[in-house]
């Protein structure tokens, strides 16, 4: 795929696009969606929502930056949670990535605007030859004092192929999770008060430029030439309370799930623990403890 296409040519690509994959995931019932992150001139955007599939909602969203703009693309639920398992598969771009930052997150930011909550992972790009880093962060009522980031080395290549990655949200503990291994488990304490992440959160994946400090600290920033960024999402799993949005009380709560209930932790197992503990000892290479 170019660089560099006109106006028309993205237009006429975005619908084409479009058209496939809505005919594919309409037959099949599957949810990927395609992050396009492109750099470069004389491009428009355009925001395009499909919505397929009795259980989830795909955010098909194909961003075309104009000559004055830098800026990324992300999709959002469309309901609010209290608690709950969310999951996806994803597939992150490859070659040269520095400075591209690829999250997958819980927020209320936008109805919070002073004391928001926030669960997330953050993929923090990467330059040839070198582990991958990921982070996860915990936010609480709007402090920073709790929680804050870890950041780790991955076993893999993310960009090879599909990984999955989950958040557990329960009223007590945060879990995160890399291929059904835990990597990080955030307890509740009395210490904590009320800023532990207590209310309702949309999820959110984005996808933007974060050259100031998420490769090397800024020292190696996004390079346009190896534009466009591409990441792929797939097999969404919301398993949680759908909040309402006024009410900010629960109004239904999902009882399926995308295949066995196995699929749905509740927590950390014996034989999790050990791997979690492995991992850590590994692969954490950065912690902002309590």
């Amino acid at each position: 795929m170019k660089a560099t296409l006109t106006c028309l040519e993205m237009i006429t690509l975005l619908f084409t696009e479009m058209a496939n994959l809505s005919i594919y995931l309409l037959m099949k019932e599957l949810v990927s969606v395609f992050f396009l992150f492109l750099f470069g001139f004389f491009f428009s955007f355009l925001d395009v929502f499909v919505w397929v599939s009795e259980r989830l909602l795909l955010l098909l969203l194909l961003l075309l930056l104009s000559v004055c703009m830098f800026t990324g693309s992300g999709f959002v639920s469309h309901d609010l949670y209290l608690h709950g398992f969310f999951s996806a598969s994803i597939k992150l771009p490859a070659d040269y990535t520095a400075g591209v930052v690829v999250a997958f997150y819980m927020s209320n930011g936008d109805i919070f605007k002073k004391n928001h909550d926030e669960i997330d992972f953050e993929f923090l790009g990467n330059i040839r030859g070198k582990d991958w880093r990921i982070q996860t962060n915990v936010y609480g009522n709007g402090s920073t004092n709790i929680g804050r980031e870890e950041r780790y080395n991955l076993w893999f290549d993310p960009s090879d192929d599909f990984h999955q990655y989950s958040i557990l949200w329960t009223d007590s503990q945060i879990i995160f999770f890399v291929d059904s291994v835990p990597i990080r488990e955030f307890k509740r304490t009395a210490s904590m008060g009320g800023d532990f992440p207590s209310k309702p959160m949309s999820l959110y994946a984005t996808i933007w430029d974060g050259s100031d400090w998420a490769t090397g600290g800024g020292k190696y920033r996004v390079n346009y030439k190896y534009a466009p960024y591409v990441t792929e999402f797939s097999d969404f799993i919301l398993h949680g309370c759908a909040v309402d949005p006024i009410e900010q009380s629960s109004s239904r709560c999902d009882t399926t799930t995308q295949g066995s209930e196995e699929s749905i932790p509740t927590g950390v197992s014996p034989m999790q623990r050990i791997k979690m503990d492995n991992f850590r000892t590994k692969h954490m290479t950065y912690s902002l403890l309590l």
